[in-house]
């Protein structure tokens, strides 16, 4: 669940919120530069954002997840080898619209950017972790993107971080920024890149979380896993792990951190809130969906049964259109129980939707005024509705702020333990295959 409940009337109002989240913590600098290519594959002109983030000196403390993906993008590649090596932190170079996966000498090409960089900064390259994010299989516009580096650097500056929430967006909506403040003066600030080929696996996306809490890197890459294991890998949108998720939190321990309890709790907040944002900024999306699993005999168990829910194509379409179709829920539950954890007893399992029972002792209870209540939940969690095709275009993006964070809310008890999971999701929408079948053309 977010940590608020957020409103807002129009972009410029979310813009606002999002300036006052935006202070960095002490002893960081972000910085972002654009431009225009060709890239090697198509015929056509593209548009590029370098994003640094670097603190002021190297940091020790550096945390990091990667995808699972068995198809690593080069900056994956890269990462594992530098963090496996305990190397310093001392800059994150990030581009979006061109992922650096499987491409000709992608690693080789990843490596190079590094290096130009560390000299520009009078660092060492391989205290420099470089990530990727969009079209699969394209080759990095090197050559550009050196060319670009001198000004990404001379625009680095300690006081937002919302160049940088802005730079690494792709097919996002809008940026997102997320921020806790600790007691004894740190802060914890995150921001993320997703909106579509989401459904984690350790790590998610792009996302990028900074503080100046005084805390060591062992601890930080436990805390890390922990935060990421309850927050990003407990979301899905279209069920696909990216070849490119990447979870890096770094401190410059620059402020006395005397709660380690409070800095956990506050990580996994600020995780949390990040991996709703990128449901709710998916591709398409129109409702994000809450699963709350309890009663089951593992929190495995509880997660695969929210996950299944969240990816069912049938249940995603009909949330989209409003319509209650618990048939479609309680399939999509069966369906995973059936298939994956044979001898889970659902005799004692009850589901509710919007705070309405609906389903308990093996039969559904339904009836007309309970369904109306069930549409108005549906239609009440709605954040826009679809917009028709103008000028020939395929897609018509909506509203480019979120609008609430209310959402779908669904419980199922499965009568069969203690353990629980909360997981999040999205539905399917027009948009969503309009934006997929266009997305590199």
């Amino acid at each position: 669940m977010p940590s608020t409940d957020l409103k807002f009337a129009n972009a410029d109002e979310h813009r606002a919120w999002l300036t006052r989240q935006a202070a960095l913590p002490r002893g960081w600098r972000v910085g972002a530069t654009r431009f225009e290519f060709q890239p090697a594959e198509v015929r056509k002109t593209a548009k590029m954002t370098i994003t640094l983030i670097a603190p002021d000196k190297p940091v020790e403390s550096v945390a990091a997840m990667f995808t699972k993906n068995a198809f690593p993008g080069a900056p994956v590649i890269i990462g594992r080898k530098r963090m496996a090596a305990g190397t310093p932190l001392a800059a994150i170079v990030i581009n979006n619209k061109v992922s650096n996966v499987c491409a000709p000498n992608g690693v080789a090409t990843a490596e190079r950017l590094c290096e130009r960089l560390g000299q520009l900064m009078n660092l060492e390259e391989a205290q420099i972790l470089p990530s990727s994010t969009g079209v699969i299989g394209w080759r990095l516009p090197i050559d550009f993107m050196i060319n670009a580096l001198p000004a990404a650097v001379e625009s680095l500056q300690g006081k937002s971080i919302l160049p940088a929430a802005e730079g690494i967006v792709t097919t996002d909506l809008y940026p997102k920024i997320r921020r806790v403040e600790l007691p004894g003066g740190a802060t914890i600030v995150g921001i993320a890149k997703g909106a579509g080929m989401i459904e984690p696996n350790l790590a998610t996306m792009l996302v990028y979380v900074l503080t100046d809490a005084d805390i060591v890197r062992n601890q930080l890459q436990r805390y890390l896993e922990e935060a990421v294991e309850e927050s990003f890998n407990c979301i899905s949108i279209d069920s696909d792990t990216s070849t490119s998720d990447t979870v890096v939190c770094a401190s410059t321990r620059a402020v006395p951190c005397p709660d380690l309890t409070a800095f956990r709790l506050g990580l996994f907040q600020v995780c949390s809130d990040l991996a709703e944002d990128v449901v709710r900024n998916g591709e398409g999306v129109h409702h994000v969906i809450r699963v709350a699993v309890g009663g089951a005999p593992d929190y495995e168990t509880a997660r695969a049964i929210g996950k299944a829910v969240v990816n069912s194509p049938l249940f995603q379409c009909a949330v989209c259109g409003n319509d209650a179709n618990v048939g479609r829920l309680i399939a999509a539950i069966g369906k995973e129980v059936g298939a994956r954890h044979e001898g889970l007893d659902l005799s004692g399992c009850s589901i509710a939707m919007g705070g309405e029972s609906i389903y308990e002792g093996g039969v559904f209870h339904l009836d007309p005024d309970k369904e109306r209540r069930l549409v108005a939940h549906l239609k009440a969690a709605e954040m826009y509705a679809s917009v028709a095709p103008k000028d020939g275009l395929t897609f018509v993006p909506p509203m480019r702020f979120p609008p609430h964070e209310r959402a779908v809310e669904i419980e199922i008890d499965l009568g069969a333990g203690d353990a629980a999971c909360l997981v999040v999701g999205a539905d399917r929408s027009h948009e969503y295959i309009s934006e997929n079948a266009d997305y590199r053309s």
